[in-house]
């Protein structure tokens, strides 16, 4: 099912405290005033058509967003080659994490879908957490996320076979769909065969006969991009040589 599961209209209620990502979400765990406080830096959600740009490769860092519904993908513009697919993006995560050290973004990140982001300004966000270490604590804890997203994916692109970058692909979207309330086994891929197999270094069509093996063996079904996990301890099988499952969580 697509990520539209916050409805959010223009002049609706911005409170994190009524937010249903409010357990996934960078405020996890603060208290009450310390909530309230977070919830006066945040700009009102904004609302991304499928393909707008969020963020442009280059520009100037000045917030961190967080995805409220939708999904979106970071790509990274190469000199002399294609755009490459860097990350994907889903509810209650937060984007531009990367752009924090040079000050300016790393990588175009666009929407995949129908998207709202709400805006947290750097500035004021440091400050806050300053005076408030749960918040900083809990920035810290995203950023050592960050990081292992990355030493994930060095380990997910180094000697595996396509079968088992995907395999492995789908685990992590299962994983991440389960921690936010969604089926592990059955959910929507927003993003194209292309930026699946820009993220996993494949050719499109390395990906969708591998999508194609995998439905002729009974391990799950995709119908347009709505896919359905049959045999879920097969995939992990699948994917276990080198890089489990634990390292989705």
């Amino acid at each position: 099912m697509p990520l539209e599961s916050v409805p959010c209209q223009p002049g609706s209620a911005t409170r994190c405290a009524r937010c249903t990502l409010h357990a996934r979400c960078l405020p996890l765990g603060l208290a009450l005033d310390a909530l309230s406080s977070f919830d006066a830096i945040i700009q009102h959600p904004r609302p991304l058509k499928r393909g707008a740009a969020l963020v442009r490769q280059g520009d100037a860092f000045t917030s961190l967003y967080v995805v409220r519904s939708g999904s979106l993908k970071q790509t990274v513009a190469l000199e002399g080659q294609r755009d490459q697919v860097t990350h994907f993006y889903l509810p209650g995560e937060l984007v531009g994490l990367d752009a924090i050290g040079e000050a300016h973004c790393y990588g175009s990140v666009v929407a995949l879908e129908s998207a709202f982001v709400c805006e947290l300004p750097f500035t004021r966000l440091e400050d806050l957490a300053e005076r408030v270490p749960e918040l900083r604590g809990q920035l810290y804890r995203c950023m050592s996320r960050e990081l292992r997203n990355d030493q994930r994916m060095m380990c997910l692109l180094s000697g595996r076979t396509a079968d088992q970058r995907l395999a492995s692909f789908l685990l992590g979207l299962s994983e991440r769909f389960r921690t936010r309330g969604y089926s592990p086994y059955c959910f929507h891929l927003s993003m194209s065969r292309s930026d699946i197999g820009s993220y996993l270094g494949l050719a499109l069509e390395t990906v969708s006969r591998v999508l194609a093996r995998f439905q002729e063996q009974g391990m799950l079904t995709v119908t347009g991009r709505e896919l359905t996990v049959h045999d879920f301890e097969a995939l992990v099988a699948l994917a276990e040589d080198g890089v489990g499952r634990q390292a989705y969580v």
